[in-house]
C-alpha cells in the first residue's frame, strides 16, 4: 500500500537516492524539505539529520517525480477478451464511467500523477472529464485530446472521426464545439505484423497538415500526429505538430530533423512488444512484430544520441498494453536501448511536463511543486521496483488542501 505523505504540511523527508528527473547524476542520501506543497529545499543528509525525529524515512528508496504516460486510451483495456474490446468501443459514459475510473486508480498505483489521453471515437474520455472527473479522489491529471481526426475510408475510425464530405481538416478542426485540450491526428496507417517495415500512404498531404496545425494554434492546442514510415513522418514534422505518436520506420534524417527542432517523439515500443508475446502465446508468427520492436529499439538509441526530446507514451488500452503497468514495461524497453535509468525517468517526467504544457512539474528542484513518488531499493532496481511504490507526495490529493 503507499503511504502518503501531505506536502501542504512542513515536512523532511529522508531519500536514500534522488533521481530528480533532469537526466543529471543521481544523488544518494538527501533530505528534502517540503513546506506548502512545495520543495524548499535539497539538501545532503548528515548523520544528525537522519537520528532526528520527525523524519519520514525513506532511505532505502528511490525518489523521483511523479510519472505522466503521454499516449493512453482511457476508456479501452488492454485485454485480449474480443467480447469486452468490442464492447468498450461500442459502448457509452454511463456503461465505460467506472472503466475510465479503474484505468485512472491503475495509473495512480503505479506512480502516475498525470496522463495524455490520444482519443476515442465517441470523445468519453473528454466528456467524463468535463462532467466526472474529481481530482480530490483520483488525483491523475488529465489531458484529452477528444476524438481524432482521420480521412474517411483510412484508419483511425476506432480513435475518431474524419471531417464531413467537402470540409476540409482544417476547416474542421476549427469548426469543432468540443474540441479537446490538444488535437489527435492521424497521418499513416498501422504498422504491418506481416511484412517488416510496410510503410502505409500519408492520409493528408503537407498543405492540409500545414493549415491543420495553424488552425489548431489558433485555439491554443498543440497537435499530436500518429504517424509511421518515412514519409508520414516528414510531413508531421514539417507541418509544426508538437508530437509524433508512434514513428516506426520514420528513419534516421526524420529523426534528425525532431532533433533540431526539438520536435518531441513518443515512441511506444511496449504495443509491439505485447503484440509479439500476445502472438506467442497463440502459436502465431511472432517474428515480425519482433523485428518491428528491435528496429524501434535501435531508433530510440539513435534519437538518444541525436538529442531528440523523447517523451515516454505507452498507448495503454491496445491490446495486451494495461493502464498503468505498462510505464513499466515501456521504461525497460528504453533502457534496453542504451538508456540510463535517470535517463528513462526524464522521458517518463521532465520530458512529459513540457510536453503536456505542465510548467513548473516533472522535475525535483528547489521551489518545484512537492510532487514525487518512491520505490523501494536503489536505482539498480529499476523499473521492476516501479511495480510497488512505497510512498507518494502529491499536491492535492488531501482534500481542500494542496
Amino acid at each position: 500500500m503507499i503511504k502518503y505523505i501531505d506536502p501542504a504540511e512542513s515536512q523532511r523527508v529522508l531519500g536514500g537516492w534522488l533521481i530528480d528527473g533532469t537526466g543529471g547524476r543521481t544523488r544518494q542520501n538527501v533530505i528534502l524539505e517540503l513546506k506548502a506543497g512545495k520543495i524548499h529545499a535539497i539538501q545532503p543528509a548528515t548523520p544528525d539529520d537522519i537520528r532526528r525525529p520527525g523524519m519520514v524515512d525513506l532511505s532505502g528508496c528511490t525518489v523521483m517525480p511523479g510519472l505522466i504516460d503521454s499516449h493512453v486510451h482511457l476508456f479501452m483495456s488492454g485485454t485480449d477478451e474480443f467480447m469486452v474490446r468490442r464492447f468498450q468501443l461500442e459502448a457509452g459514459l454511463d456503461d465505460l464511467k467506472e472503466v475510465i475510473e479503474r484505468h485512472l486508480k491503475q495509473h495512480q498505483a503505479r506512480g502516475i500523477v498525470a496522463v495524455r489521453d490520444g482519443g476515442d471515437r465517441k470523445g468519453l474520455a473528454l466528456e467524463y472529464k468535463t462532467t466526472h472527473w474529481d481530482a480530490s479522489k483520483t488525483p491523475v491529471h488529465m489531458k484529452v485530446g477528444g476524438r481524432a481526426w482521420h480521412r474517411r475510408g483510412r484508419y483511425g475510425r476506432l480513435i475518431g472521426r474524419s471531417p464531413k464530405a467537402g470540409q476540409t481538416l482544417a476547416e474542421a478542426i476549427g469548426g469543432d464545439l468540443f474540441p479537446g485540450d490538444c488535437i489527435k491526428i492521424v497521418n499513416s496507417g498501422l504498422n504491418s505484423l506481416i511484412q517488416f517495415g510496410r510503410e502505409t500512404a500519408c492520409q493528408f498531404n503537407g498543405e492540409e497538415l500545414s493549415r491543420a496545425v495553424r488552425a489548431a494554434g489558433v485555439q491554443g492546442r498543440d497537435v499530436m500526429v500518429h504517424a509511421n514510415g518515412k514519409r508520414p513522418v516528414q510531413i508531421a514534422i514539417e507541418s509544426g505538430c508538437r508530437s509524433v505518436e508512434h514513428g516506426f520506420f520514420m528513419g534516421t534524417e526524420n529523426l534528425r530533423k525532431m532533433a533540431d527542432k526539438q520536435i518531441f517523439w513518443v515512441p511506444t515500443a511496449v504495443t509491439m512488444h505485447a503484440y509479439a508475446q500476445h502472438l506467442k502465446r497463440r502459436g502465431q508468427g511472432a517474428q515480425v512484430a519482433q523485428k518491428n520492436l528491435d528496429h524501434q529499439l535501435e531508433q530510440i538509441r539513435i534519437a538518444r544520441d541525436m538529442g531528440v526530446p523523447i517523451a515516454l507514451g505507452t498507448d495503454a488500452g491496445s491490446l495486451g498494453v494495461h493502464h498503468g503497468r505498462s510505464v513499466m514495461e515501456e521504461m525497460k524497453l528504453f533502457m534496453e536501448a542504451g538508456l540510463t535509468p535517470a535517463e528513462a525517468v526524464r522521458c517518463a517526467t521532465f520530458n512529459n511536463a513540457g510536453l503536456l504544457g505542465l510548467e513548473g512539474s516533472g522535475a525535483l528542484e528547489r521551489g518545484m511543486p512537492a510532487c514525487f513518488i518512491a520505490t523501494t531499493g536503489g536505482p539498480e532496481c529499476l523499473p521492476e521496483s516501479l511495480g510497488g511504490i512505497s510512498a507518494a507526495s502529491i499536491p492535492g490529493i488531501f482534500p481542500g488542501r494542496g
